[in-house]
């Protein structure tokens, strides 16, 4: 049995949206992890993070970067092949940077939180790079 182009295409729209999920779901973990932590909830109510003050533009900041992985599981169908792609390549590599820079000095828990999520966005990148238009469009 020939699998049609437009399958291949769903194919790849099913893959790059999972990975953004796994994604989504190894930074709300490694969240939900961070509760373990001798005195993260002290922090969190003094609003501090490492020492430093968490303010409300740094809050915005990363609701607006956590919106990239949530967005993208939705917007991987709805755009243009074209504009998924770079939606998607660069989304990823946004998500790659912020995720590496958020946290230089990472705990094993972390670093295994982040690699995860960076290698499934390294799958995200080659899996939009390598999305082919279906045959007769």
């Amino acid at each position: 049995m020939a699998i049609t182009p437009m399958f291949n295409q769903l194919a790849t729209q099913i893959k790059i949206s999972a990975l953004w999920i796994v994604v989504l779901f190894n930074m709300t973990f490694r969240d939900f992890h961070e509760f373990a932590r001798t005195g993260y909830i002290e922090e969190l109510l003094a609003m501090t993070s490492n020492g430093a003050q968490v303010s409300q533009g740094l809050l915005l900041v990363s609701a607006i970067v956590l919106q990239i992985p949530i967005g993208m599981i939705f917007l991987t169908y709805v755009l243009s092949l074209k504009s998924s792609r770079w939606a998607n390549i660069i989304g990823a590599v946004v998500m790659i940077v912020s995720t590496v820079s958020v946290n230089l000095t990472p705990d094993l828990d972390d670093a295994f939180f982040y690699s995860v999520a960076c290698a499934a966005m390294v799958a995200i990148i080659w899996y939009a790079w390598n999305w082919s238009e279906p045959v007769g469009n």
